[in-house]
């Protein structure tokens, strides 16, 4: 893969995005030497600024305060080039998540949140992708509004999908794993973790999930293994790849990098859009490894300092 956002196969345009629509808020992280910082994040407002940071025109739909917390916020979207979309910034008061890190730099939550999608929200001219996920996807009263959304986007848009499962927020696990699965059909390209198939499918492989997964609807599932790397499954077979070597300080935002990483690599290849629909369930086993590829070494960039924090495309040497 080339490192210049601007190829494409296609007549480009300079309306063309990819709209994230989702959280962002402050992360409050307790680390395990007691010491506590406050960070800007949000699973889906970390996809939208790995994007940015990838050179892409990211627009994040979202649901912030008019506080100081959203101004932290706002900014840090700000230095990478990311757009909120109108009436993003509607909410009393801007979301918290609490991150409690053990000693090796895995992160449990709590969450002080409330999540609506802006009112008149939908893609439009230009939206090559819709991407949402995690809390977005599950928690009232915004879950309804984001799966109209995505379904109405299918005509024009490819639909991109990070379940991105957060127990303490989505209840019981086997009707978490019905509504997830029914933004997976919906869904063109689907990221999951094996920890969050850990919790949705206990004693399943996670492989196998993938499989059943693609058979709902998807082109393609990514399933990631942190730090042992990734299976992408396709209905013309599986590849796999590992994951660079690093030395961890957290895992804050790694598989929200790999996602935008994901994002942006398809646009890449010039397989974002309902019209490369057919294209991308025809990707072929050599773009896709190197797709992975990408992805792994930008997730490995993240989980190499403190909390979301992806690579912009200057750090990152040609694919």
């Amino acid at each position: 893969m080339t490192a210049d956002p601007a190829r494409s196969c296609r007549n480009t345009t300079h309306d063309e995005h990819v709209l994230v629509v989702g959280e962002a808020l402050i992360d409050v992280v307790h680390r395990a030497d007691g010491s506590v910082d406050e960070h800007p994040g949000g699973s889906l407002a970390n996809v939208a600024l790995t994007l940015g940071r990838l050179g892409r025109d990211a627009r994040l739909a979202t649901w912030l305060g008019e506080d100081a917390r959203g101004e932290v916020v706002r900014a840090w979207l700000d230095d990478s080039a990311v757009a909120l979309t109108p009436g993003s910034t509607g909410a009393d008061s801007t979301s918290v998540a609490t991150a409690h890190l053990d000693a090796h730099g895995a992160a449990t939550y709590e969450f002080d949140l409330e999540w609506r999608v802006p009112a008149g929200t939908a893609a439009g001219h230009g939206t090559l992708a819709v991407h949402t996920g995690s809390i977005a996807a599950v928690l009232e009263p915004g879950a309804s509004d984001v799966r109209a959304l995505v379904a109405a986007a299918r005509d024009t848009a490819t639909i991109t999908y990070d379940p991105n499962a957060r127990p303490a927020l989505m209840g019981d696990p086997v009707d978490a794993r019905a509504r997830i699965e029914a933004l997976v059909a919906l869904a063109d390209v689907v990221k999951v973790s094996d920890e969050d198939l850990a919790w949705l499918a206990p004693g399943t492989d996670p492989v196998d999930v993938a499989r059943a997964w693609l058979a709902l609807g998807p082109a393609l599932v990514v399933v990631t293994f942190g730090g042992e790397g990734a299976v992408a499954v396709t209905a013309t077979g599986e590849q796999r790849v590992t994951a660079p070597r690093v030395s961890v300080v957290d895992t804050v935002g790694a598989g929200d990098s790999f996602m935008g990483a994901l994002v942006d690599g398809l646009w890449e290849a010039d397989l974002l859009g309902a019209d490369r629909r057919d294209a991308l369930r025809a990707i072929d086993p050599e773009t896709l490894v190197d797709l992975l590829g990408r992805c792994a070494t930008v997730a490995a960039v993240t989980v190499s300092r403190a909390g979301a924090n992806p690579p912009r495309r200057a750090e990152l040497s040609p694919a």
